[in-house]
């Protein structure tokens, strides 16, 4: 199998105010792209006529006796309904982001997405299909991301998706790819000092759906946090956005004092703009994994195949080869990937 291209050209340009201005926009657009191909040449119809991602049925998630959610199925390279669909079609189907610089997003430059995840996703096509080119991504928000694997819209979700018992109970996840955690990120002359106290009476943006607005809900440290609070309604997606980038903008524009997010995410914020950082230390431990449909038990067990390859090999594996290209300035010290735990 190939190694996973590393698409770097053009991403110094992203950095800074322009990097930002140039995110925005294409925030702005996600609603119109949200859910369909990312590029033409992608947009072809199902070679079977059939939905992506469509596998045998599903079976009950082990959320009950969840102590490990990332344990996940052992490797194996046997094909099974939802491989079968895969290259039946010819094309893997992608959730990804476009709005989240070094993880997932779109070069102005090229019109090529690319980042960490992005490059993981074709070395899942490179090894299911033998090109790391037959891939079709498609945009999804935060908050869709499990509803577009039970509707088959896409075959895998690979997406800085943390995994957890709750989602369990929905989706299946391979081993984890990254460890991140949760963080807050505001202006760098604010008096926020983390998640703490400081956060008492301030507007605080997270995502709909994501691990930070339930941390949020759990310990809101008196921060005002939901677009609906205390019976009184606020302005929609003020507070609770579709998508992660939104939430900075509205850092920017002054419209929220403060944002809670994957420090993963952050960090790539923080690069972005000279003016906010992050602050305190994360306080949660978290691994980010590939979604896939519940019951596509072949399609994760091979996703953890190539996850075993993709993480080999040390300083030289793929993995650190992807995370040296993209996310070491921001988030520099890791030393491996984590390693997998199996059920």
């Amino acid at each position: 199998m190939t190694g996973a291209r590393i698409r770097r050209t053009g991403a110094g340009a992203l950095r800074g105010w322009g990097g930002v201005t140039a995110m925005a926009v294409a925030c702005a657009v996600t609603a119109l792209l949200t859910l369909l191909p990312l590029a033409h040449r992608d947009a072809e119809s199902f070679g079977d006529g059939t939905s992506p991602g469509a596998v045998a049925a599903a079976v009950p998630a082990r959320a009950e006796d969840c102590e490990r959610p990332e344990a996940s199925l052992r490797p194996s390279t046997a094909d099974g309904p939802a491989i079968e669909k895969i290259k039946a079609r010819g094309k893997l189907v992608a959730g990804v982001d476009q709005n989240s610089y070094l993880w997932g997003s779109r070069n102005p430059a090229t019109g090529e997405l690319e980042g960490f995840d992005i490059d993981l996703v074709r070395a899942l096509a490179d090894d299911i299909l033998g090109d790391p080119d037959k891939v079709i991504f498609r945009a999804v928000p935060t908050n869709q991301r499990i509803l577009a694997l039970q509707e088959d819209r896409v075959d895998v979700v690979v997406r800085t998706m943390t995994i957890n018992c709750s989602r369990l109970k929905d989706v299946a996840f391979s081993t984890a790819y990254f460890e991140a955690g949760q963080q807050v990120l505001a202006a760098k002359d604010s008096g926020v000092t983390g998640f703490d106290d400081s956060l008492k009476g301030l507007r605080v943006c997270s995502t709909e759906g994501s691990t930070a607005f339930e941390a949020l809900r759990a310990q809101p440290h008196g921060a005002v946090f939901e677009d609906d609070h205390d019976g009184t309604p606020r302005d929609e997606d003020l507070l609770t956005v579709p998508n992660q980038l939104d939430c900075l903008v509205r850092l920017q524009l002054g419209e929220v004092d403060a944002v809670v997010t994957d420090n993963a995410l952050a960090a790539g914020q923080a690069a972005q703009d000279p003016t906010v950082e992050l602050k305190g230390e994360r306080f949660t431990t978290e691994y980010y994994g590939v979604a896939a449909k519940l019951g596509a038990d072949d399609l994760v067990a091979r996703v953890n195949h190539v996850l075993e390859e993709y993480r080999a090999g040390g300083a030289d594996s793929r993995w650190m080869v992807s995370y040296r290209a993209w996310l070491e300035s921001a988030l520099p010290g890791v030393k491996a990937p984590p390693a997998p735990v199996y059920r």
